[in-house]
């Protein structure tokens, strides 16, 4: 299900919420991909997969200035990054509960260690 989230400084995050093939999710994951991929390269949308048939609803987003995105890639650090995993864990609080996984690739793994200490 595709889904836009409007982080801190209005920018517009795209985003893809898979759910499992029975309907429903047991619990929730974020997926954060790597510095020059997107919610759609082939390995997020692998993983992502794999998680739903184990019963998670997997969130995966386009941070700020990549992938089907707004925003600018120069205007884009490692602290952004980290704002935009908080926003989109808080809307997936908001809209359907509280992630019980954090998933990164590459910088996506450093950025979701961070945002969740």
């Amino acid at each position: 299900m595709k889904v836009s989230i409007t982080n801190q400084d209005g920018i517009e995050l795209s985003a893809e919420l898979d759910i499992p093939p029975s309907g429903s999710a047991n619990q929730y994951a974020i997926f954060a991909h790597c510095f020059t991929c997107s919610k759609s390269f082939s390995a997020t949308r692998n993983i992502s997969r794999s998680l739903t048939m184990q019963g998670f609803g997997v969130l995966r987003f386009d941070f700020t200035g990549l992938g089907n995105r707004q925003g600018e890639f120069g205007e884009s650090n490692f602290s952004v990054n980290l704002d935009d995993i908080k926003t989109v864990a808080q809307w997936l609080t908001d809209n359907y509960e509280a992630p019980n996984l954090l998933v990164g690739h590459s910088l996506g793994g450093a950025a979701v260690i961070f945002a969740g200490a």
